[in-house]
């Protein structure tokens, strides 16, 4: 049987999962995060290494079972109920992320000074959440600094990206449970007041919130197809004709650049790339708006098919960006090739292949825009690539009509407010059933509507205004957290480490 000390700490960690989670949309506490963060690094103050390894598993099983229940939403038309299964086990692997903070909390403990354990669990927390969301089966969504993108911190963002505004989120929590445990506020006070220091300068000097009022129009169309209606027969010419009628309305605000969502021409066979009708009278569309207008649709090239993004100008086709972070298990298979005897692998859609190219494409008025689909926007590291290469405004074409209502529509759009402040661009975001909208540097939205709502999300747009994160990039940032918990483990030592426990 568990003790009652064990039970207490299960319970809290359970309790720190569900603050984690209700941190994020559609909830939206942002204070809900430290709190987590506190009552999880309360559990870890005193277990054993296997222990505090448990506890963060069953924060994270807690937390990313409510934080990604909106996937049951899409996968269950594939699996039926198993959908719920499936959730639970990723966010058991996912869980894993925070199980191996809690290990190397632990590990610091053994080593360093008592006052500077909160910030090793903070390092920690973040590192592990940067690997979990990284690679061809990462998982990017809820991190935990995406929480704070309408919070005075978020222009820490736009220096330390969101490995570094979970680090701070974490960091205060941890600290306010420390100083609880030892009856002191002092290191606490010190966390707060150089979050509150930094913040501060951070706020001062950001070229965000100085930006000269943006002059270029720009137009996302959302024309609200309902999943269900999109690849039923006779599905794409109402999306043609419907987007068309809600571009020509459009003109009247005479923008420079229209984007309509992702997979909006959902044209398999030859691909909208073999389809001259619509390429000649989406050519027109363009002529007759005098700007370039984004298209989702699937392209097909060398026998495979590719979720892409067709740049129409008054001349024709100027560029094709082929999505290159695909969705695993849903948009590709990894490994399929040898779990082909696994069942529902049929029902898997895996039939796409993989992008190589950038997205960054000069628009018909010399707007540089960089391209990014669905889920490759939660992706800091894939913003930050089309930043490097020229990149001056995000556009981002989705379609999370496959999660209806739930809590993934607006996590995805947060993710969105992210990313223009880490890169100091405003974000063009077109979805199919929304949230489509303009998102300034400073992550406020310009203009945004709501789910479900049909409409024409018109705005402006200026030039970039950078950002320090925009030129180091997430990999540098997370190298120096790695190298910042290695250096407190190395000169930070206790006198008793040997005899600590």
């Amino acid at each position: 049987m568990l003790s009652s000390e064990r039970l207490r700490a299960a319970l809290i960690a359970v309790l720190s999962g569900v603050l984690f989670a209700l941190a994020f949309p559609r909830a939206g506490f942002a204070w809900a995060a430290p709190l987590g963060a506190g009552a999880l690094f309360w559990t870890w103050q005193r277990a054993s290494l296997k222990r505090a390894f448990f506890l963060g598993w069953l924060c994270g099983i807690v937390f990313f079972t409510i934080a990604f229940w909106w996937w049951s939403t899409t996968i269950q038309t594939a699996v039926g109920p198993l959908a719920y299964v499936a959730v639970v086990f990723s966010a058991a692997l996912e869980g894993l992320a925070i199980a191996f903070a809690g290990a190397m909390t632990v590990i610091a403990r053994r080593r360093i000074v008592p006052a500077l354990v909160p910030l090793a669990a903070a390092l920690a927390f973040a590192i592990t959440e940067w690997v979990r969301s990284i690679g061809v089966i990462g998982v990017p969504f809820a991190q935990l600094g995406t929480t704070q993108v309408e919070t005075t911190l978020r222009a820490l963002g736009a220096y330390i990206g969101t490995s570094g505004l979970t680090l701070t989120v974490f960091a205060l929590g941890a600290y306010a449970a420390y100083a609880l445990s030892v009856r002191t506020w002092r290191a606490f006070a010190s966390c707060a007041l150089v979050i509150v220091i930094a913040a501060s300068a951070a706020w001062s000097a950001w070229p965000a919130r100085a930006v000269a009022a943006p002059r270029i129009p720009v137009v996302a169309v959302q024309a609200n197809i309902a999943q269900s209606l999109k690849w039923q027969p006779g599905s794409l010419q109402r999306a043609v004709t419907l987007y068309t009628a809600m571009t020509r309305i459009a003109i009247a605000h005479h923008p420079q650049l229209i984007v309509w969502p992702e997979t909006v021409i959902a044209l398999y066979g030859e691909g909208l790339n073999g389809d001259p009708q619509l390429i000649a009278q989406f050519t027109a569309l363009a002529e007759q708006a005098n700007a370039t207008i984004v298209v989702g649709g699937i392209r097909l090239r060398n026998g495979q098919y590719y979720n892409s993004l067709y740049l129409f100008t008054p001349t024709g086709i100027s560029g094709v960006y082929d999505k290159r972070q695909l969705v695993p298990f849903a948009e590709h298979f990894p490994g399929k090739q040898f779990l082909f005897w696994l069942p529902y692998i049929g029902a898997l859609n895996g039939n796409y292949a993989e992008g190589d190219g950038s997205g960054v494409f000069a628009t018909s008025t010399g707007l540089s825009i960089g391209a990014l689909i669905c889920w490759e926007s939660a992706f800091g590291d894939l913003a930050y690539d089309e930043v490097r290469h020229g990149a001056r405004v995000l556009v981002i074409a989705t379609d999370d009509a496959w999660f209806g209502t739930s809590s993934g529509p607006y996590q995805h759009a947060q993710i969105a407010q992210m990313r223009a402040i880490e890169s100091g661009e405003y974000v063009v975001r077109a979805a199919a059933t929304g949230i489509s909208g303009i998102v300034a540097p400073d992550g406020t939205w310009q203009t945004r509507l709501p789910l479900d709502v049909p409409g024409n999300a018109s705005g402006f747009v200026g030039p970039a205004v950078g950002s320090f994160f925009a030129r180091v990039g997430p990999t540098r940032v997370w190298l120096a957290l790695i190298a910042f918990y290695a250096l407190l483990l190395l000169v930070a030592g206790r006198r008793d480490a040997g005899q600590a426990r």
